[in-house]
């Protein structure tokens, strides 16, 4: 609940047994001098001691474990964490974590459910940013760097946190709404130490009216940014002062800009940033009247040696697209999941790209894409294809096809996102077995309950194959026809897996039993559209304190049955989510949101939400 990131390497320098203070002595004294005096380390040495060897302690699950060991490993290790982990905003309150935790110099904090990404959250639910730095403004002075995913951040926030922190640096935002760029003008001002500036899929669109120049808000002279991300930003800049930031910032290694920049001023950009090894491209096209680029752009993607990851293109031009074949022998990573790209358009762009690791397409490659992928990415670890067309009825461009293709040529994929809309268990087999490094693996048949398209049986076999063979597996999103025989199998085989997201699956409250007995380190649960009812859900009640949250929508289970539930776990805190008020009185239930809290159920649900 509350989890430790990693030390900061400096920390780790200064940790040593020699800051001490303890001699080791040249010979054992006489038992006999010993007796009748008082033990030769106090507690406070020996709290000392501790303090100095958990700062080698990285891995916030390391961190937690040693808090728990007694109560002075408790104060020691809350006394020397400088990086705080709040996986869920409502699981602690702002003044209990800051009682226990003194020195934190970062914060990752989330608020919303994933499923907030698919509109399944109603707007105005919660998770507001505001209590949480009212407290720590006068609470943390060393703050340095704080990264909010799906909260809601109002300009007020940004300017409180903005004024408060002197050594404040990197600010990342991830999939949060509620500010303007008058928020963000705040932070370029007053944040004079500033190093990151990350927005990423983010809901920032202002009136002309009110829209504020926040690039220019920069302080003059040379900055210590290292890394700006702003593609959501659904506003144009200042072009001038965006060119003069990135002149004089040396340090910058990272730069996405949105889709008002044209080629005409990408070239710019890069030219005065040779040094970037990070490029988010903007449209990627030129605006009407602007001119031909190609050249230049080409020149620029030339010069630019350090190069390594490239996304964007939201608006690609298909005349510009040779521009980048100059940086492609270096690229692990390439984003072309906002790109419209035809299977021939993406041939020579892929097949110069023999380093890549990471690669995000839209599904508009089709099979014979994916097939040039893997004949040439030998060492791709992270795939994900993306649907043009996300509605379930729509005509799917890869298949089984594509995603054989893919475990025969890249035998080193750890992580996959693959949509499409016809399966079999033979493809999903195939992967299994060729790509048993496997730590994520999300696939998403998007037609409800669909079946192997060439045997018509369930989707059973391959998902049962995948948590078998891939015994690194900790994330797996499982869709398609599905029988209680696939979740038996996950609760038989998937003792890694920490994160399950079901949809349109299942046959009865067996599956979901076999699930949450059978998976001991599962955190997190998210169902939705699937025949679990309340049997199903009671079948978990001895695991659900060691969960972070359980997500279940369009099920049956009943009122009754979420009552039950917080009845036998008054540490829970058990949400029940209406879309519409009038349905107050209804006994089925349309959202269930449900997770451990050391605070109790929290004081700003909304109307639409009643709380068990």
């Amino acid at each position: 609940m509350l989890e430790n990131g990693d030390c900061d390497d400096g920390d780790d320098d200064q940790c040593s047994l020699k800051t001490c203070g303890i001699a080791q002595p040249n010979s054992r004294p006489a038992a006999a001098s010993l007796v009748g005096l008082p033990p030769p380390f106090s507690d406070q040495v020996l709290e000392n001691v501790l303090e100095n060897v958990l700062c080698f302690l990285t891995s916030h699950r390391d961190r937690n474990a040693a808090s728990l060991v007694c109560k002075s490993w408790f104060r020691a290790e809350a006394q020397t964490r400088l990086e705080l982990f709040i996986g869920n905003c409502y699981a602690v309150s702002p003044a209990r974590a800051i009682g226990r935790f003194r020195c934190i110099q970062s914060l990752v904090l989330k608020g919303k459910p994933r499923f907030a990404d698919f509109n399944l959250v109603p707007l105005g639910w919660g998770a507001r940013f505001s209590p949480w730095i009212a407290a720590m403004a006068p609470s943390y002075p060393s703050l340095q760097r704080i990264c909010l995913k799906r909260m809601i951040v109002a300009d007020a926030d940004l300017v409180l946190l903005a004024t408060s922190f002197p050594s404040f640096r990197d600010l990342t935002l991830i999939c949060c709404d509620g500010f303007t760029t008058a928020g963000l003008a705040a932070i370029t001002e007053n944040c004079r130490r500033l190093r990151s500036l990350d927005l990423i899929e983010n809901d920032v669109e202002d009136d002309d009216d009110d829209r504020v120049d926040w690039v220019s808000c920069f302080p003059p002279g040379k900055t210590c940014l290292e890394s700006l991300v702003f593609d959501c930003v659904g506003c144009a800049v200042n072009l001038e002062a965006l060119e003069s930031l990135v002149a004089r910032s040396p340090s910058l290694w990272r730069l996405r800009v949105n889709d008002y920049i044209s080629v005409g001023r990408l070239f710019r950009l890069m030219a005065r940033a040779p040094q970037l090894t990070d490029l988010g491209t903007g449209s990627f096209s030129s605006f009407q009247g602007e001119g031909d680029f190609r050249a230049s752009l080409e020149s620029a993607f030339m010069a630019s040696k350090s190069l390594v990851c490239i996304s964007g293109f939201r608006d690609l031009a298909p005349e510009y697209l040779p521009s980048i074949y100059p940086a492609c022998a270096n690229l692990i990573s390439l984003n072309l999941s906002y790109a419209l790209i035809t299977t021939d358009q993406l041939k020579p762009v892929i097949t110069r790209c023999h380093n890549l690791q990471t690669f995000w397409v839209l599904d508009s490659v089709l099979d014979e894409g994916l097939q040039m992928v893997a004949a040439t990415c030998k060492n791709l670890r992270e795939l994900r294809v993306f649907p043009l067309d996300a509605t379930e009825d729509s005509e799917g461009s890869v298949s089984d096809v594509g995603l054989v293709a893919i475990s025969e040529g890249c035998k080193k994929l750890q992580s996959i996102l693959y949509f499409c809309q016809t399966m079999t268990n033979a493809a999903v087999v195939a992967m299994s077995n060729n790509c048993q490094d496997l730590v994520v693996f999300r696939l998403c048949i998007m037609g409800r309950h669909r079946p192997d398209h060439l045997t018509g049986e369930p989707m059973d076999e391959g998902f049962g194959a995948i948590v078998k063979n891939c015994k690194k597996l900790t994330r797996l999103a499982v869709s398609g026809l599905l029988t209680d025989k696939a979740f038996a199998y996950i609760g038989k085989y998937g003792k890694l897996v920490r994160t399950l997201s079901v949809a349109f699956a299942g046959n009865s409250d067996l599956g979901l039993r076999y699930v949450l007995e059978g998976c001991p380190k599962l955190q997190k649960l998210e169902i939705r559209d699937s025949p679990f009812g309340d049997t199903g859900l009671l079948s978990g009640i001895h695991h659900y304190y060691n969960m972070r949250f359980l997500w279940m929508s369009s099920c049956k289970v009943s009122v009754k049955g979420c009552k039950e539930v917080a009845r036998r776990l008054p540490h829970m805190v058990v949400e029940v989510i209406r879309d519409r008020l009038e349905d107050d009185n209804s006994a089925a239930m349309e959202k269930l949101y449900m997770y451990r809290s050391l605070v109790g159920p929290r004081n700003d649900a909304p109307p639409f939400v009643k709380l068990l």
